[in-house]
């Protein structure tokens, strides 16, 4: 390397970032992440930029972009590199191989100085670090391996099950211990967990264990259906509300979901319901880039003509931003374009509230989610995404969005490799959870719009047959005696948490009283601005809307309008009580 010792890079971007402006690639922020990484999983995977093309192919793997174009950017980025004297991370561990395989001299000295090697999570090593841990060892046996194949999740990033499957064939005289014992969850946890694994196929399915749960006995998993997601994350705070008001600290409590972009609705329930929460290995929603630029860009757009669709015109402004039809290729683009869907989803949320909304409406609604959205970090219940949350583990679990689309992701369709990772994602996910286990989904992404979905392919044998969430809901909740709700005017089934909220279906006639309808909406504008809150955060314009049709004359009945808890009621109940008598 000559006399200087080369300098380690601390950041690729910037290199990367000029050889892809070489080859015509794209060279905005997510793209580079994309490309960066996808360079990263070709050297801890050994494979070169000559051999990049034919070696993706081969594996069928999604890259960044043509194939061609990224073995460009991969070798300009490498020639940049040496022209810099620069190495990177991957380069140490080249380089560290490469003087032990080379220099005799220098492998002795290591190997009598380190003559025993333990490695833990033995089923996330990459080819690299195999071929590092193979020169150091030399022909020696000393070595201890630590692993389960059916935690197997980070392939995408080079990670291979194979050496730990391997392993006892390359040394036929080790001695494999079988840990069956399981001293974190509950009976009930560990017999979901083989339920879900045990349905797995391929080599690596294999080696799966059937644990043997070690701690007391505790509640059986629950399992609950939602008409849509809004409804799904409302009952999951108000579940957590309730045990932290029971004693459950909230930093024992856990929210973990299959992307990140799912985060965005149980940040908003729990800001409502009044919980503390933090996202652990990924930004709160409203402060993600791709957020702010698309928030950006929806607060200067024309405004909406009279009769046009606002969700339509809210997808046209964010197809400048990147939201495309169909999600892209890359991580870092497919978790750009989540995040702008979930946008377009809030954009749904809200028109089904409030038809006459438009792009100005839209924009001061997010503008007061993010302020709302933006706490100071406390300890809180976590919200993770089920990658995020590997090697965790909580008192309690919710897993939530738990549907075919999401869990497993709809790019696994077609690849049954990709496929058992989706399963063994939520067998991590079931393992995470000490005493008490949660697993919900939704039937629609949105109030009332949106193709129905169905729950997961993996929970099914993992229901008892007996519980109500066996079936697919109809549409539609029931109140705890069992009794559909209906419409108060028609006397139909209500489908949907609007028509939940009002007591009424959609299409029947509303009978609010707008005077009083006026003066809640006055009320709740001084008392947002007394507490410094967003409107919203004392009561939505569903749940006004609500008590100015039904006009609440006592605590009871207002508090069996859906949105107005008991926390509610004792902060606001007497004076929305005294306007509705006012109103006569």
């Amino acid at each position: 390397m000559g006399e200087r010792p080369w300098q380690l890079l601390e950041g690729k971007l910037r290199l990367v970032g000029q050889a892809a402006a070489r080859a015509k690639a794209g060279t905005d922020s997510d793209a580079l992440r994309d490309m960066a990484t996808e360079i990263e999983w070709a050297k801890s995977s050994l494979v070169t930029p000559e051999s990049y093309a034919a070696e993706v192919a081969r594996r069928n793997r999604d890259v960044p972009g043509p194939a061609e174009q990224v073995a460009l950017v991969y070798a300009g980025y490498e020639a940049l590199k040496n022209q810099a004297e620069l190495l990177d991370f991957d380069d140490l561990l080249l380089h560290v191989a490469a003087a032990l395989e080379e220099h005799g001299a220098v492998a002795e000295e290591f190997r009598d100085r380190y003559r025993c090697f333990v490695v833990d999570e033995y089923q996330d090593v990459t080819p690299l670090q195999q071929r590092v841990l193979d020169a150091w060892i030399g022909p020696r046996d000393d070595l201890t391996v630590v692993g389960d194949a059916n935690q197997t999740i980070y392939t995408f990033a080079g990670a291979s099950p194979r050496f730990l499957l391997d392993f006892p064939r390359r040394f036929p005289e080790a001695t494999v211990v079988r840990l069956t014992r399981d001293y974190r969850s509950t009976p009930q946890i560990v017999s979901a967990a083989n339920t879900v694994i045990g349905a797995a196929r391929g080599r690596v399915a294999g080696s799966r264990l059937r644990l043997v749960g070690q701690l007391p006995p505790g509640p059986d998993p629950d399992f609950s259906e939602h008409p849509d997601e809004p409804e799904e994350a409302a009952a999951v705070a108000a579940k957590i509300r309730r045990m932290v008001a029971d004693g459950t600290p909230a930093a024992e409590i856990a929210v973990l979901f299959r992307i990140n972009a799912q985060s965005e609705v149980y940040e908003q329930a729990l800001t409502e319901a009044g919980v503390p929460y933090q996202v652990r290995g990924g930004e709160r929603f409203f402060t993600r880039a791709e957020v702010r630029r698309a928030m950006g860009t929806l607060r200067t757009a024309p405004p909406l003509p009279p009769g046009k669709d606002m969700v339509t015109a809210v997808r046209r402004v964010l197809s400048t931003v990147g939201l495309t039809d169909e999600p892209p290729a890359g991580a870092a683009m497919r978790a750009q374009w989540e995040s702008l869907l979930a946008l377009v989803g809030l954009a749904e949320e809200l028109v089904a509230v409030e038809p006459e909304a438009d792009l100005r409406r839209f924009s001061a609604e997010l503008e007061a989610r993010a302020d709302a959205a933006h706490p100071p970090t406390v300890q809180g219940v976590t919200l993770a995404s089920l990658h995020a949350a590997k090697g965790l583990e909580w008192d309690v679990v919710f897993l939530v969005g738990v549907v075919d689309g999401t869990l497993p992701i709809q790019h696994a369709e077609g690849d049954e490799a990709a496929i058992e990772e989706e399963r063994r994602l939520l067998y991590v996910g079931v393992t995470r959870a000490r005493r008490v286990l949660r697993i919900s989904w939704a039937l629609a992404r949105n109030s009332g719009r949106g193709r129905q979905r169905r729950r997961s392919r993996f929970l099914y044998g993992l229901i008892p047959e007996e519980h109500p969430a066996s079936r697919v809901a109809q549409g539609g909740q029931r109140r705890a005696n069992g009794v559909k709700p209906r419409c108060r005017v028609c006397g139909e089934p209500l489908i949907g948490t609007e028509a939940l909220k009002l007591q009424r279906c959609g299409a029947c006639p509303s009978d609010v009283d707008t005077e009083l309808l006026e003066r809640l909406r006055d009320w709740r504008g001084d008392v947002a601005k007394r507490q410094g809150v967003p409107s919203y955060v004392i009561f939505t314009d569903a749940t006004l809307t609500a008590i100015a049709e039904q006009r609440p004359a006592d605590s009871a009945a207002l508090v069996g309008i859906p949105g107005i808890g008991s926390r509610k009621l004792d902060r606001y109940g007497p004076e929305v009580l005294a306007l509705v008598s006012d109103s006569g």
